[in-house]
């Protein structure tokens, strides 16, 4: 995959990964962290006593922190990183206890985990957990409108009938689940809801919606939700990347080729809107000003391009690879800080357009920087 142009630039920046992350998985190895706090990794092992059910432990992006120790343990093959991973993933059992505050994000919660830790060890425990994970998922599938539950109730709005973009990128724990055990209700499930969201989130410009909301009861669209993107009808930049990569994912484990296509609309409306800096704004329909960027969309959005690289024809490679190598050497050489001021690599990463915080450290902008340069020489440990 990797151009002879970019080898050099790519091995750099490997390289550049592996320095970093060797002091800092030591420093941060008691941890499992989200963002920074004055560049230290804060801790979401410790509950927040006063927060809702899935702050803390519970907290959705809990297992990115292990998928970067085993993307390192997979390339190093340095045993300190399966130690790290391995603490982690551990600290996450106390989740299926407290049971609330879980909701569809738990492909996110045990595959970079569990799974990951169970495809390179063959850890049985690792296993249970993730199978475990898969049924949870599982059981927010709702029958009649073909959809799976995103959020439980909160904030006193009744989210029965809601399902989310994000969903897209946890069906692969259902896609693992029927390869693992032969059981084709996991995958089945994983194929309704894909199905229901091409339709259902996909507009005729190949922008996303970030939460629709079925009639939980007979089915069908009710509304949309802008969510965390700038309003309802605009156009979230990390839901378009969950939606390219996810769409990838499902076509990966099913080979429908209707996943294919619509992975391919969706990368081609996030390139068609990609800034000439390379530089990515929360929403592509947001105002100019302030000029609000979501560095973690760029990460990921790289990783669902040149994983479209793998599975379209060679005439349609280029596209998707220069796609990618923008990004990433914009992240590169402009958003992440390299030095021992800051535990996180990426910065300008940005949860929601109306979010208190802007251009944080997001560790999932880490984890995908790191899988999206390993992806260029297949040295990737793919998880999905």
């Amino acid at each position: 995959m990797l151009k002879n142009q970019d080898k050099a630039w790519q091995e750099s920046v490997k390289q550049k990964i592996v320095d970093k992350m060797s002091w800092v998985s030591e420093k941060s190895k008691k941890k499992i962290p989200y963002t920074t706090i004055d560049g230290e990794h804060d801790n979401r092992i410790v509950d927040n006593p006063n927060g809702s059910p899935d702050d803390g432990i519970n907290w959705w992006t809990n297992g990115f922190w292990g998928g970067m120790m085993w993307q390192l343990y997979h390339l190093t093959k340095d045993e300190k990183y399966k130690g790290v991973a391995e603490f982690s993933e551990q600290q996450l059992d106390s989740c299926f206890e407290k049971f609330h505050g879980l909701h569809h994000d738990v492909g996110f919660m045990w595959l970079p985990t569990s799974v990951a830790n169970y495809r390179l060890t063959g850890n049985k425990t690792s296993r249970k957990r993730a199978l475990h994970a898969a049924n949870l998922l599982a059981g927010r599938y709702n029958p009649v409108g073909e959809f799976i539950r995103a959020w439980d109730n909160h904030d006193n709005h009744d989210t029965r009938g809601w399902g989310i973009i994000d969903c897209m990128l946890n069906l692969p724990l259902l896609y693992w689940a029927s390869e693992e055990t032969g059981d084709p209700r996991f995958k089945q499930i994983a194929i309704k809801h894909a199905d229901t969201a091409i339709p259902a989130f996909i507009r005729p410009d190949g922008s996303v919606n970030h939460i629709v909301e079925f009639d939980p009861f007979v089915g069908g669209v009710v509304t949309t939700h802008g969510g965390q993107g700038y309003e309802q009808g605009s156009s979230w930049s990390r839901g378009q990347t969950w939606a390219m990569y996810g769409f990838i994912m499902s076509y990966i484990h099913t080979k429908d080729e209707r996943y294919l296509n619509a992975a391919k609309q969706t990368a081609h409306y996030f390139m068609a809107n990609l800034p000439e800096t390379g530089l990515i704004p929360v929403d592509f329909r947001q105002p100019k000003e302030p000029l609000i960027e979501d560095s973690t969309a760029a990460a990921i959005a790289s990783c669902a391009l040149l994983e479209l690289v793998r599975h379209v024809p060679d005439f349609e490679q280029a596209m998707y690879y220069n796609a990618a190598i923008k990004l990433l050497k914009t992240l590169d050489q402009q958003r992440t800080d390299w030095t021992k001021a800051n535990d996180c690599m990426v910065t300008h990463g940005t949860a929601a357009y109306h979010a208190s915080e802007h251009h944080t450290s997001i560790i999932y902008g880490d984890y995908f920087f790191i899988e999206a340069i390993l992806k260029l020489s297949n040295e990737d440990l793919y998880i999905w």
